[in-house]
Order: structure tokens, then C-alpha cells, then sequence
């Protein structure tokens, strides 16, 4: 069963303005599944997991688009970093010629930390880049609502079907992995082989993963602190490894689409403010594998049910971002030295949405630490308390209930 992605609509826009699409993004995500889906009847696919395509492409790439002639969907293509080169010298003569080059290539690949470099150098204005996510809530739900939108009277019109609080675990236990969500396969099986897969056809090429163990150790380590600051020294003491050593491991988790760092908000008003990034699992299904939760009843009542709630409900609204190819660089969180904490803002050109992520139906004073955003010199607008209540629900003119379900 194929499950609708949200970003299909805007590739086939883009398609028409650029030679070049990109989608990246974290391993079996459905990236060339989607592509596939779409693509023309006349786009060749071809891999660069195959040897021999690999190894005509990397040695003769005039004979290799020769073979396999554009239009053309290419899978992992950063395996062949130096096709992107052959890519531009075709786009630029057709453009010199006065030919329409837009829409010839289109290219997926999980390694992004290695891909971004790559296109960057060689093919500046010429792609449109996109990033895929495992499913959304939205996605697996058939809808589309494009970004979150934090505005109390756009969220009062969107339409969604309750789901309870043991419902949402198992969402969350069960995560957004496609193979998962639309098919039998069993889920523990699964995420086993992903992490050997991730492990080994991903994380061994590159320099800075010397053995595998350790950072297998890291991965779970991190697993369990979704959600929480990203403090290098105390990963770097608990595993064993340098602190240099487990930075870049973070980023090669976060270009390879596995977490996202979510960032403080923070101006020269005040010197107050705790600097330090927080970080969250895209896929709570992962979390939950790699942290060894047994079912999703264990993991409503473990001590993780409220990080895993949040990582899920920020990784939705990262989604929501991704899926309409835009980037979610606009969410951060507070904390300030006097503990004052809120767990997401949306920051516009001149207003801030406050957000709370609570477990309870009915929390206690979840708005409490709002009014510190007021010395940022923007308008503060109605805050979101995004809880398991039932019905958006205003606990005072400045600050709404909003249920899970409607993400």
C-alpha cells in the first residue's frame, strides 16, 4: 500500500523551474518510493547501490547519460559525488542553446551531510532541494494542512477525529517509518535491520566513526535524552569517546535526517538566557526501539512518557515544515538562569508563539512562564498549550488548549 506524501505536489511544481531535484533524507524515509511514484512515464530510474551502474558513471559519465538518457531519477547518487559535475556541463549547454533543461534530473540520497557540500560547489542555482521525513501524522491520515499554523482561529478550523491518550502512544510507539505503516512487517525486525543497515552502509564510510560499537552505544545514549539539552561533555564521559569525537557524531545524526536540534531563542535584551541547543529523534518509533520499550502501554507509564510525547509533537510540527519543503528555522525554545522554561516558540518577523507540550488533560497553570517573552520587544500572541484534551479549549483570553489529535 502507497501512502500519499504531502511534498508531491510541490516536486512536480518545482519540477518545472529547476533541471534539478534533490530529495534527501534519513534512510528508508521512501524517498525513491515516492519519486517513483510520481516520475513520468519516460524518467529512466537508476540506482548507484548497482556496481556496475556505479562504476560505468564514476568512469565514463558521458557514456553513462548516454545509456541513460534524461529525463532521469538517480537513487544515492552521492556514491558518484563526481556526476554532479557531468550534471551541470549538460544543464549549462542546454541553457547556452536556448533549450528548456528544467526537469532532467532528479536525485535522492540518504547522506546528506556529504550531498549538501557536493551540491553546493557544483550546482548553485540550479536545484531545488528538498528534505523527506518519515510519515507524519497528517500523511498517515490522509491530510494536509500544510504548515503548522500556531493562529487560534485558523487552528478552530481545521477538522481532526479525537484520539485518546493510549492512541497517541501508539503512534508514538509505533513511529512513521512507511514499511511500517503500510505493510505487516513485524516493527522490532524492522528497526533491527534498519540500524544494521543504517550502521553499516551509512556511518562505517565515514572518517569520523571509527568503531561501530561505540557508536551504536552513542545512538542509544542519545535515544534516551530526546528531548532534553545537548550538553557534548557529559555524552563524551558517559561513552568514552572525546568531546570533538561526539560532536560530529550530532552532526552526522542531524544531515542524515535523524534528529533535529532545536535551538534557544535568545537577543542581546537580556545575558540571562541558557544558549545550549536541545535535541529531538525525528521517529519516535526509533526512540522507542533503541531505548527497549516493550509495547506503548509501558511507554506511557515509563519515565519517559513526557519526553517522548514532546519529541513527537515537535517532530510533527518539523514535518509539517518539511512537507511543504520549507525549512523549520524559525522554532526555538526558552530557558532562562532562573529556570523558566517554555518548550517551543514560533518567532515571525514580529510576534512569538508560546508553546507548552503537556500530558495532562487539564495541566496547572501551563502558561505560567509566558509573560517573560514580553522583553523581546515583539507581540506576544496567543499562547498553545498542546495537551490530550478533547477540544481546543481557552484557559484565558491569552492561552488555548489544543488536542494532539489536531496536529
Amino acid at each position: 500500500m502507497y501512502i500519499t506524501r504531502n511534498i508531491e505536489k510541490i516536486i512536480i511544481e518545482n519540477n518545472k523551474h529547476y533541471p534539478v531535484i534533490m530529495v534527501c533524507g534519513q534512510r528508508q524515509v521512501g524517498k525513491s518510493t515516492m519519486l517513483n511514484h510520481i516520475k513520468e512515464a519516460n524518467r529512466k530510474y537508476v540506482s548507484f547501490d548497482d556496481r556496475m551502474i556505479r562504476k560505468l558513471a564514476t568512469e565514463d559519465p558521458s557514456l553513462f547519460f548516454e545509456t541513460y538518457k534524461p529525463p532521469i531519477l538517480i537513487d544515492e547518487f552521492q556514491k558518484v559525488p563526481s556526476i554532479l559535475e557531468k550534471i551541470k556541463d549538460i544543464v549549462d549547454k542546454l541553457s547556452y542553446e536556448g533549450k528548456d533543461a528544467n526537469g532532467l534530473f532528479w536525485l535522492t540520497g540518504s547522506q546528506k551531510f556529504l550531498m549538501m557540500k557536493n551540491i553546493s560547489d557544483s550546482l548553485a542555482g540550479r536545484v531545488a532541494i528538498f528534505e523527506l521525513s518519515s510519515l507524519s501524522k497528517q500523511e498517515i491520515e490522509n491530510r494536509n494542512y500544510g504548515v503548522f499554523n500556531p493562529n487560534i482561529e485558523f487552528l478552530k478550523r481545521m477538522t481532526y477525529a479525537h484520539k485518546s491518550t493510549e492512541e497517541i502512544y501508539e503512534l508514538i510507539f509505533k513511529g512513521g517509518m512507511p514499511k511500517i505503516n503500510a505493510s505487516e512487517i513485524d516493527r522490532d525486525k524492522y528497526y533491527s535491520d534498519y540500524i544494521n543497515t543504517y550502521l553499516e552502509r551509512d556511518i562505517k564510510d565515514l572518517s569520523q566513526v571509527g568503531k561501530l560499537n561505540e557508536f551504536y552505544d552513542f545512538l542509544v545514549y542519545v535515544a534516551a535524552r530526546t528531548s532534553q539539552e545537548l550538553k557534548y561533555d557529559e555524552i563524551s564521559k558517559q561513552i568514552g569517546v572525546s568531546a570533538p569525537t561526539v560532536k560530529s557524531w550530532i552532526t552526522i545524526l542531524e544531515r542524515s535526517g535523524v534528529i533535529f536540534i532545536l535551538h534557544p531563542y535568545h537577543s542581546k535584551v537580556t545575558d540571562r538566557l541558557i544558549k545550549t541547543p536541545k535535541l529531538y529523534f525525528m521517529d519516535t518509533g526509533l526512540v522507542s526501539y533503541l531505548c527497549r520499550w516493550p509495547n506503548a502501554k509501558t511507554l506511557e507509564c515509563g519515565n519517559m512518557d513526557g519526553a517522548i510525547l514532546e519529541t513527537y509533537i515537535v517532530s510533527e510540527i518539523v514535518k509539517s515544515y518539511l512537507n511543504s519543503g520549507k525549512q523549520a528555522n524559525n522554532l526555538y525554545y526558552y530557558r532562562d538562569i532562573d529556570k523558566k522554561e517554555i518548550d517551543l516558540l514560533i518567532v515571525t518577523h514580529d510576534s512569538i508563539y508560546p508553546i507548552e507540550i503537556k500530558k495532562n488533560k487539564e495541566p496547572s497553570n501551563p502558561d505560567k512562564n509566558f509573560s517573560v517573552l514580553n522583553k523581546f520587544q515583539l507581540e506576544v500572541k496567543p499562547g498553545l498549550v498542546i495537551c490530550t484534551s478533547e477540544d481546543i479549549m481557552p484557559i484565558n483570553r491569552n492561552c488555548y488548549l489544543i488536542p494532539i489529535s489536531l496536529l
